[in-house]
C-alpha cells in the first residue's frame, strides 16, 4: 500500500527554515554527548567532514573506509571547484539565486527547503575550508578566484586548479585526523559494511567485513551515518573508480530504507571517449573547461574523419551557441549530453569510432595566451595528453558524455534522516538536494555542507530524545544480521564453486551495456521493458553459478567482494529501470523519447509527476513498491526550462 511521505521541514518563510529549526531543535549537554556513539560509513567530503564535526561537538565517532586510507575516497577525483553565493565577481549573485539555478537545473524535482539550506550553508563552506588550509585560487589581488560553470549565468565556482576535491577532502581528512589523534574518532580503514542491524526499528549498528582478514565484525551505535557516495557505477564504465559501490546503502535499503528516484543520473558531457573493449572506467574532464573551450562538429557528415584542424570556421557547427544563445557552451550537463549525442547519431561525430565532439582552445588562446591557459588548466591539459597522446594546445580535445553522478540515493527528510529512524545519509549516497538533473561544482558543496553543517544539528536533535535500551552486540538482532552477512558470503563461494558460462565481470559488463542502451541518455517504453526483462535473465544467470575463483583464504578475495557487489548492482538496475519506466516524462537527465517539446527539450509532467518516487523493498526488487513525496514549489514556479 502506498503512503505519503512527509519531509519534515519546518514551516514559514524559506530564508528562515534552518534559523528556526536551529532556534527549535532540542540539545544534548556536553556530558551526555560524551555517552552517545555515533558510526559514519564512508570517508569521503560527506563522511570526513561529518566525523570530524560530530567528533568535535563530543560525540564519540566510529567510522569506517573500505580504502587504505581515507584519502582515497572518490571525492577526490572531482575536479573543477566548488559553489557558493558569496558573490565575489559583483555580477548579481546571491543565495537566492543559487537556490533558484539549483531547483531549476534540476527541472523543478527537488524540495526547495533543502536546496534553500544548501545555498544558506555555501557561504560558510569556502571560510571553513580556508580555514582548513585549501590552497584556493586567487585573484592578483589576493581575492579568491571564481568561474562560472554550466546551468549558470554568474561567477560563483571557487576552485584550486583542477584539483579541487583533492584539496577539499585533505582538508576535511586533517580536521578528522585530529580527531582520531584526539581518540574522538576510532577510525577503521580496509572494512567493508556488510549489513545494518534494525532494532526496535531504529538503526542502531552494522555488520562489518575485514578486507584483509576476511573477519566479520558487529559495531553498535545509536546512530548510524551513510555517506558512502553514488552508484554510477551500475552502468559498469563511468568516471567513478572501480571501487566505488553501492552495497552499502543497498543493504539499508532492504532493511527497510526507501531509495528515492533511482533512475536520476547523470550524464557528463566531456569526458575522454572510451578508447577500448577492456577499459573498467572513463576519465573526467572537468566541467570548468567548457569556460573558455567551445564544443563543435563538422557541419557535413562527410567531413568527421578529417584532422580538426584542416577544417575552415565556415564548415564548423558550434551546436550549443547555435541552439542556446544565452548560456552557449554553459548549458547544464543533460543538455550538453543529449546534443553531443544528437550530433553523432546525425553521422558528425569525430574520432575513430564516431562518438565524439570536439573541445577546442584556440580561440581561447589566441584571445589570452597560452600561459594564461596553462595557468587555469594546464593540469587539466596534461591529463589530456598523457592519456590520450594529443596536445590540447595543438589539437582540439575530443570528448563524449559519460555517467558521473547519481542524483537518486536513500531517501531522506528535512533532517538528512531516512525512514528508519536513527538513519542518517549524507552527500551523493541521498536523494535530496539535486532533483533529476546537478548543476557543476555541487557535488562538493552538498558533501561539506551535510557533513559540516548540516548533520551536527540533526544528529543533536535526534539524540537528544533518544532512549536508551537493553540492546547489545550479543542482541538477537546483531547475531541475525551476522548470521545473514556470512550466509551471503557462503552463498557466492557456492556459486563460485558451482561454475558457469560467464565470469562475474563478463556479467557485470553485460548489465553495463544494457543500462547505457536502454536507460542511459534516452529512454523508451519498450527499452526499458526490454532492460528489466534483460536483466533479470542476469539476475537468473548470476544465481545459477558463474566462473570465479575461490581462494582457500577468503581474508584478501577481490573476486568475493566484486561479485557481492554486483549482484547489488544487478537488482538496483532493476529498479533504476523500474523507476524509470514508471516516470512517464522527461526531466533533466531522465529523458523520455515519448515526452519532449518539438524542439527536442525535456517535457516534464507537473499535473502527474510533481513527487518524489521513493521505493520500498518488499523481498525481490521486482515486487518493490513505490512510496511518494508530493513537491509543491511557493518560491520558485516551475516553467519549460530553456536556456536559449
Amino acid at each position: 500500500m502506498s503512503i505519503t511521505l512527509d519531509s519534515r521541514a519546518p514551516s514559514g518563510p524559506i530564508e528562515s527554515k534552518w534559523d528556526r529549526y536551529k532556534a527549535d531543535m532540542k540539545l544534548v549537554n556536553p556530558a551526555n554527548k560524551r555517552k552517545h556513539t555515533v558510526i559514519v560509513v564512508g570517508t569521503g567530503l560527506a563522511g570526513a567532514s561529518a566525523s570530524a564535526s560530530l567528533a568535535e561537538a563530543g560525540y564519540q565517532v566510529k567510522t569506517f573506509c573500505i580504502h587504505d586510507t581515507p584519502r582515497r575516497a572518490h571525492s577526490i577525483a572531482a575536479q573543477g571547484g566548488i559553489n557558493a553565493a558569496k558573490n565575489y565577481m559583483n555580477d548579481g549573485d546571491s543565495v537566492y539565486r543559487l537556490f533558484y539555478d539549483t531547483v531549476k537545473g534540476g527541472d523543478y524535482r527537488s524540495r526547495e527547503a533543502n536546496v534553500y539550506r544548501l545555498a544558506q550553508v555555501s557561504t560558510s563552506i569556502i571560510d571553513q575550508s580556508v580555514a582548513a588550509g585549501v590552497p584556493f585560487a586567487r585573484e592578483y589581488s589576493g581575492e579568491l578566484a571564481n568561474r562560472s560553470f554550466g546551468g549558470t549565468q554568474v561567477s560563483r565556482t571557487f576552485y584550486a586548479r583542477g584539483q579541487t576535491g583533492q584539496q577539499l577532502l585533505l582538508g576535511a581528512y586533517q580536521a578528522m585526523m585530529r580527531q582520531v589523534d584526539e581518540k574522538a574518532v576510532e577510525l577503521r580503514t580496509r572494512t567493508e559494511m556488510l549489513d545494518l542491524v534494525v532494532i526496535n526499528g531504529k538503526a542502531r549498528g552494522i555488520i562489518t567485513r575485514n578486507l584483509v582478514t576476511g573477519q566479520i565484525e558487529r559495531h553498535m551505535a545509536d546512530a548510524v551515518v551513510l555517506a558512502t557516495g553514488g552508484y554510477g557505477r551500475v552502468f559498469y564504465l563511468s568516471t567513478n573508480a572501480f571501487n566505488s559501490n553501492v552495497s552499502a546503502a543497498w543493504r539499508a535499503h532492504k532493511r527497510g530504507a526507501y531509495f528515492g528516484n533511482p533512475c536520476f543520473t547523470q550524464i557528463h558531457p566531456t569526458c575522454i571517449p572510451v578508447s577500448g573493449e577492456d577499459q573498467s572506467k572513463l576519465t573526467l574532464m572537468s566541467e570548468s573547461l567548457r569556460n573558455d573551450g567551445r564544443v563543435w562538429v563538422p557541419k557535413s557528415a562527410a567531413d568527421a574523419k578529417k584532422h580538426p584542424n584542416e577544417l575552415a570556421e565556415a564548415d564548423r557547427d558550434y551546436y550549443l551557441e547555435r541552439r542556446y544563445p544565452s548560456f552557449g557552451n554553459l548549458v547544464p550537463r543533460d543538455v550538453a549530453s543529449r546534443n553531443a549525442k544528437y550530433v553523432c547519431d546525425e553521422g558528425r561525430g569525430v574520432g575513430s569510432s564516431g562518438l565524439a565532439v570536439y573541445l577546442d582552445f584556440k580561440d581561447a588562446i589566441k584571445r589570452l595566451g597560452d600561459n594564461v591557459i596553462r595557468e587555469k588548466y594546464g593540469n587539466l591539459f596534461h591529463m589530456y595528453h598523457e592519456i590520450t597522446n594529443e596536445d590540447p594546445y595543438q589539437v582540439p580535445m575530443r570528448m563524449y558524455p559519460a555517467v558521473h553522478y547519481t542524483m537518486g540515493g536513500l531517501w531522506v527528510d528535512y533532517h538528512l534522516q531516512s525512514n528508519i529512524p536513527g538513519l542518517f545519509v549524507l552527500g551523493e549516497a541521498n536523494f535530496s538536494d539535486h532533483g533529476a538533473n546537478r548543476l557543476g561544482a555541487s557535488a562538493l558543496m552538498q558533501g561539506l555542507a551535510d557533513g559540516y553543517f548540516v548533520i551536527p544539528f540533526t544528529m543533536g536533535n535526534y539524540l537528544a530524545g533518544f532512549k536508551r535500551d537493553e540492546a547489545t552486540t550479543e542482541s538477537s538482532e546483531f547475531k541475525d544480521a551476522q548470521a545473514s552477512a556470512q550466509g551471503r558470503i557462503d552463498h557466492m563461494v557456492a556459486l563460485g564453486k558451482k561454475g558457469g558460462k560467464h565470469t562475474t565481470q563478463e556479467i557485470y559488463r553485460s548489465l553495463g551495456k544494457i543500462m547505457w542502451d536502454k536507460v542511459g541518455m534516452e529512454r523508451d517504453e519498450a527499452g526499458l521493458k526490454q532492460a528489466i526483462s534483460q536483466i533479470q535473465a542476469l539476475r537468473q544467470e548470476f544465481e545459477s553459478g558463474v566462473k570465479m575463483q575461490v581462494p582457500e583464504d577468503l581474508g584478501r578475495s577481490q573476486a568475493l567482494e566484486v561479485a557481492m557487489r554486483v549482484e547489488d548492482l544487478l537488482e538496483l538496475g532493476e529498479l533504476m529501470a523500474k523507476d524509470a519506466l514508471e516516470r512517464k516524462e522527461s526531466c533533466g537527465g531522465h529523458f523520455r523519447a515519448e515526452s519532449q517539446t518539438e524542439d527536442g527539450e525535456a517535457k516534464r509532467d507537473d499535473e502527474n509527476f510533481s513527487h518524489v518516487s521513493a521505493w520500498e523493498y518488499k523481498g525481490d526488487v521486482s515486487k518493490s513498491v513505490l512510496h511518494k513525496e508530493s513537491l509543491t514549489f511557493e518560491y520558485v514556479k516551475p516553467t519549460q526550462r530553456s536556456y536559449k
